[in-house]
């Protein structure tokens, strides 16, 4: 069973930083494709960012130049660096692995077999 674990949430100024982490159960960071998913209050749970392979990525167009994810298989962890926080980055933020399939962005929820429970990311303006 796949298990995964957020941290890194918190409260911080518009403009400001925070770093995501996902502890992953041995293996999945480095053989799985890990992504990022956040849920607004009311709103649809959406893509943030993606990793696979040796160092695939994908992000929404909403993060591109802001936010950049990163793997470091050694510690089974994948990281979400957050720079120039907004207020509408406020969410749930949810780390989530693929099972083994093909795709070429890994932007879908139904790609995705395992979640975590999520952290909580507040940008006051």
């Amino acid at each position: 069973q796949v298990q995964l674990v957020e941290s890194g949430g918190g409260l911080v100024q518009a403009g400001g930083s925070l770093r995501l982490s996902c502890a992953a159960s041995e293996r999945t960071a480095r053989t799985y494709a890990m992504g990022w998913f956040r849920q607004a209050l009311g709103k649809e749970r959406e893509f943030v960012a993606a990793v696979w392979s040796s160092s695939s990525v994908y992000l929404a167009d909403s993060v591109k130049g802001r936010f950049t994810i990163s793997r470091d298989s050694a510690k089974n962890t994948v990281y979400l660096q957050m720079n120039s926080l907004k207020s509408e980055d406020t969410a749930v933020y949810y780390c989530a692995a693929a099972g083994p399939k093909y795709s070429t962005t890994y932007s879908h929820r139904e790609e995705y077999d395992y979640w975590g429970q999520g952290t909580q990311v507040t940008v006051s303006s």
